[in-house]
């Protein structure tokens, strides 16, 4: 067989190397001049490629019953037995997967390095502008050039992080094949918020718990480095909630952010804490500084409208309640997210009711799959989209390799 691959990112790479055997040829068609790109910028230039963590929790779709078909123990061992074949020797911190090296060049150079090994043709600065099926397959088109393929896959990427080469493209092709795409929206991204002190606290970070509500409804919660901005909020924390409130704010829901700036400590510790004899002497301000930075101080100041310079001594019973609220549960309306240029991974995508999910083969058109970024699935921060990619890629590859040595 002849096979193709449309993009040249981590699942269609694994799937190049799974696929190939000696009576197969396959080919890769990569926009950019090097393949793996967006490889070389996740974990911050670490590649956080797998967790420990599989929890399907950690998953996200429209049919959320189906991720179980790609996320399982089954195809979780052969990704790992795939490494560790091509050499990989893990650093795990957390649960966090790295290359030992802690530099995404390994891994990116270790799929380029077999991919070159087994003869795997690679076809750079090849911008697909057309593909038609006929009788022999599918004819893949650039400006200057046509290829026929017996089989091809779509691994394209998202909207997401254009920069890297991801344009979307693949939705357009999917979508002229009669599929079925559920709208991507950036997902991984800052949050976008009201509040007319977002200047007072830009550039801050601080340990909280974050909490999302939709229409006043309690979503999900998140604990972790929280990164205050001139436009709202950032940080992994509010990445892991972004996907929510994109779909959320899409359909017209409200969505509201709730921050707890002392989440290391409860409700009667922290009663206890402001009531010690040796704190009620000082005022308001100096006793908020002795725990929050002290931008987030003026702006909790700020909106509870309390007197900085009042004893805490003097407070009454209602000015202890207000404070306390602001520190525990300080809420913001959310407006939007940050663009596709900043968002990690997208949500949405090719629906997973239209894809045989044992071979990401299309349930529409015979010979075509589709893997990674594009498909309606998404994870949390901390190699959970990479681990999505390198499955989808593994379960096409095994299924065109079948039994061909």
């Amino acid at each position: 067989m002849k096979i193709g691959i449309i993009g040249g990112g981590a699942s269609g790479l694994l799937a190049a190397i799974v696929s190939k055997s000696k009576n197969n040829e396959v080919i890769i068609f990569e926009r950019n001049n090097f393949c793996g790109k967006k490889i070389l910028a996740t974990g911050n230039g670490r590649c956080n490629y797998w967790n420990q963590d599989q929890n399907l929790l950690h998953y996200h779709s429209t049919n959320n019953e189906l991720i179980r078909n790609i996320v399982n123990d089954n195809v979780d061992k052969k990704v790992l037995e795939f490494f560790d074949r091509l050499g990989i020797v893990p650093k795990i911190k957390n649960g966090y997967y790295y290359p030992f090296s802690n530099q995404a060049s390994t891994i990116k150079n270790a799929l380029i390095t077999e991919v070159e090994r087994l003869g795997i043709k690679v076809l750079n600065n090849f911008l697909v502008k057309n593909i038609t099926i006929n009788d022999n397959g599918f004819t893949v088109s650039s400006q200057d050039e046509n290829i026929t393929v017996d089989k091809l896959i779509i691994a394209t990427g998202s909207y997401a992080s254009p920069k890297t080469g991801s344009d979307g493209m693949g939705y357009n092709f999917l979508e002229k094949f009669d599929h079925t795409i559920i709208k991507p929206l950036p997902s991984l991204v800052q949050l976008k918020t009201k509040g007319n002190f977002l200047k007072m606290w830009s550039g801050v970070r601080a340990e909280a718990k974050v909490s999302l509500y939709e229409d006043d409804r309690f979503v999900r919660e998140e604990i972790g480095e929280l990164q205050l901005t001139n436009y709202g909020i950032s940080g992994i924390c509010v990445f892991n909630l972004s996907n929510y409130v994109a779909r959320g704010l899409d359909n017209n829901k409200r969505e509201e952010i709730v921050i707890n700036f002392m989440p290391f400590i409860n409700d009667d510790k922290l009663t206890w804490f402001i009531n010690q004899t040796n704190l009620t002497n000082k005022n308001i301000k100096e006793l908020l500084l002795s725990v929050l930075n002290e931008k987030i101080v003026e702006v909790i100041l700020k909106e509870s409208r309390l007197n900085s310079n009042k004893l805490f001594n003097e407070v009454n019973v209602n000015e202890q309640n207000i404070l306390i609220n602001y520190c525990t549960n300080f809420k913001l309306e959310v407006i939007g997210t940050n663009s596709f240029d900043e968002a990690q991974v997208c949500g949405g995508g090719v629906s997973l009711e239209e894809i045989d999910l044992s071979t990401m083969e299309s349930k529409i058109i015979k010979n075509l799959y589709v893997t990674g970024e594009l498909l309606d699935i998404t994870g949390d921060c901390g190699g959970y989209n990479l681990g999505i990619a390198w499955r989808t890629g593994i379960i096409a590859g095994i299924s065109i390799r079948g039994n061909n040595d």
